[in-house]
Formats: C-alpha cells, structure tokens, sequence
C-alpha cells in the first residue's frame, strides 16, 4: 500500500513537477516541469534552466575544495559579537530553522523522488537554439530610439483536418507588431507565439502579456475602474546588494524607490493577496515591516520560504551559514478592498499557513522558482482573477508581467521544439 501511494505520487510529480513531502509542511519544485504545463508547441530546456546547478564532477570537485578553504579561513577568524540587527536576524533564523530541518529531512528520505531529481538537466534533452549574443533589453529601452522598435509576434498557422479525411488544411501565419517599450503586448492565443525583436527570438506562453518599462512608467498600469484591478500581485524587486552589484546581473534601487510603487491602486476593488520576495537582510526585512507595507496598505500575514538544494538533496550552502543561508523568503499580505464585509477576502486568511516550505534546485541567478500555482492553492478564489508580477524577469501564462526586461528569460535559447 505505501509502495502504491509513492507510485501515485511520483507519478503526479512527473506530470505536475510539484511533489509533496511526508511528515512535513513542505513541497519540492521542479520549475521546468511546472512551467511546461502551460507552453504547448514549446517546452523550457532543462539544461539551460539549471545551467549552473549540474556542474561536472571535476568543477564540483574544485567547489569542494574551495568551499572547505573558505571554512578554514573562518575557523581561523575569532566569533565576534553580533550587534542589535545581527541578533534580530539570528533570531528569525531559529525560529524556522526547525521547519527547515524538518523539510530537508523529509527530502532526503524521499529516495524515489531523489532519483528522478538527479537527472532533472538531461531527461528531456538540451534547447535546439544555439547560444548567441545576448541582446541587453534595459540598455535598448534607454536609446532615443526606444519609442520605434516593434517586436512581432508570428502566430502559428491552425492545423484542421479535412471533413473527408485527407491531408489538414494549413492557414497562413498571422505577423502582428507591436511596440515594444512602454506598450501592453498582448498573445490573447491559447498557443505560445515565437516573437522577433531586432535580431533575436523570443517565446510567449499563452494568454500572456508583458509591459516593458522603467519604474517612471509604472502608473500606466493602474486600471481606469478599479473593479478591473489585479487580485494576485507578486512582486521580485531589485533590491540593493552587494552581491547583485560586483556579477553586475542586473541593475538594482535603493529601497526608498520601492515607496512609490502603485500597489494599492492597481488592487482590485474587492483586495489583492502580495506576495512579496526578500532576501535574508534584517535591515530589509524591517523595511519592509514598518515603511514598505504601510505604504502600500499591506497587511502582513504569512511567509513562504524557498529552501535552495542541488541535484543530489544536499543544501546549497550549511543552514546556519550567517551570510549566505540557503533561502529566501517570500513575504504575503493582504490588501483589504474598499467592500468591507468581504466574504471573499475573509475566507482567504485561514488557508494562508505561515513557514511553508518549497524546495527546489536554482536555476539562473536571481531567478524564482514558478508559483503562480501553489499561491492560487492556498486561495482558490484567486484562480479566476487577474494577476501580475512586478520587476519580472520572465511571463507566466494567464499573466501580465512588468519590468524593464520581462522577456529576459523568454530567449528562444531557453526553450526546445516539442
């Protein structure tokens, strides 16, 4: 019987790259395999998504080293006494520490899955575009030029069958252009559309969209009447870090920009779940806490954490590393809608449980795991609303994704012909 219901349940991870782990609040992700379900004549490579997590045994071998020189280094350097904000982050960390152990307890005894994990770059084969130069969209929406460019997208011709059985007729491919910057591009299409901008081809899933601008352009997002507003609002912001700053991945803000983020009016009249990345830093977090929130009018409710493992279940650095822990938390709160007695927005605070677990192996730097569908779990009556994601990076079907480079992950490299 236990044998059966691993079967049952690894079979459902292979379809739905989304795998529940016993005994703990707890899932583990495989982001292509989510991601897929939504793309139809494309699907996301796998070796170029977790490009930097299955390295060669050689260059493992001299991560190893390193890291153990690293930890030599600091064994040599005498404890010094944590200050205010160091205790104060110390402190979060071993309040969840237990729910973190306990999640990674439970992934490792998960044998089967592990199995299936270990091959998650090369059972699907690699992407069919060759590499090419990397076309920078924040530096081309900086030119005076910006204004002129027009991405088209190419949508693929219908394929129907003849009543009498013979060969399908094909249509022709529709080309539509759009401007590019400061423009709701739209794929209304319930197929992914190749897209071609200047030299390089990009892969809209579908019934998404994106809109292409610097953070000036923001409140072009706000809805005329605000029962058209969003319902689910998740936001990655490009916070300040030193990190970010030295590999130059991309450009970061200081935190005071993020005040003047539109969040309330873009809500939905009847309120909006936030679901809000942040990364380990106290002086971050209390930001967020007492500036950040108020200022959207955000009431605070739950935090999810994404605990980062390699192919092998391993953790990607020791858990109590001080600087470098292996997670990031994702920060959710309520915006109440101007319908006071809101049955809608009452029935979602009870599913939203605090210290959920999602693993999964990191794919590109800075890069989220997908969770557009456990966050329409935990509230069902998000399914049918509208939803967006600020500062992203790349589109999810059914989306509208905002950022100065939305297409950023959407490169034809990235994906595989089916």
């Amino acid at each position: 019987m236990e044998d059966s219901k691993t079967s049952d349940k690894l079979s459902e991870f292979l379809e739905s790259g989304v795998y529940r782990l016993e005994d703990s609040n707890a899932v583990f992700i495989d982001p292509v395999r989510v991601l897929n379900r939504s793309y139809t004549r494309f699907r996301v490579s796998p070796s170029a998504y977790y490009s930097r997590s299955f390295d060669s045994k050689h260059a493992g071998q001299e991560a190893r080293v390193s890291s153990n020189f690293r930890k030599r280094k600091r064994k040599e350097k005498k404890p010094q006494p944590l200050n205010d904000r160091e205790r104060a982050a110390d402190q979060r960390h071993q309040e969840v520490r237990p729910f973190l152990l306990k999640a990674h307890e439970s992934l490792v005894r998960a044998t089967e899955l592990l199995e299936v994990v270990s091959n998650l770059k090369g059972n699907l084969g690699p992407s069919t575009s060759s590499p090419g130069a990397e076309q920078s969209l924040v530096e081309l929406g900086r030119v005076w030029q910006a204004p002129l460019y027009e991405i088209t997208l190419n949508f693929h011709p219908n394929d129907s069958a003849r009543e009498d059985g013979g060969a399908p007729t094909i249509q022709y491919c529709e080309q539509r252009a759009f401007p590019v910057f400061n423009n709701l591009v739209v794929n209304e299409t319930s197929e992914d559309v190749e897209a071609e901008l200047l030299n390089s081809r990009y892969i809209l899933p579908p019934e998404s969209s994106f809109y292409m601008s610097d953070l000036g352009q923001i409140h072009n997002l706000i809805p005329a009447e605000s029962d058209c507003g969003f319902n689910l609002i998740v936001i990655d912001p490009p916070w300040e870090n030193g990190s970010a700053r030295q590999k130059q991945r991309y450009s970061t803000l200081p935190n005071r920009y993020f005040l003047s983020l539109p969040v309330k009016q873009i809500c939905h009249t009847d309120g909006a779940l936030v679901a809000l990345w942040v990364t380990n830093r106290e002086k971050l977090r209390g930001f967020v806490e007492k500036e950040l929130f108020p200022a959207w009018g955000v009431k605070y409710v739950a935090t999810f954490f994404w605990l980062k493992v390699k192919a092998d279940g391993s953790l990607i650095s020791d858990l109590d590393l001080f600087h470098h822990r292996p997670y990031e938390c994702l920060l959710l709160g309520l915006v109440h809608g101007k319908v006071t007695d809101s049955k809608q927005l009452s029935n979602t605070k009870p599913i939203l449980p605090d210290n959920q677990i999602m693993l999964s192996i990191p794919g590109d730097y800075s890069r989220k795991p997908p969770i557009a569908g456990l966050l329409h779990e935990y509230a069902p009556r998000l399914q049918r609303g509208r939803c967006i994601e600020l500062f992203a990076r790349e589109m999810t079907a059914g989306w509208i994704s905002w950022g100065n480079e939305p297409l950023h992950f959407q490169e034809s490299r990235n994906f595989m012909k089916t």
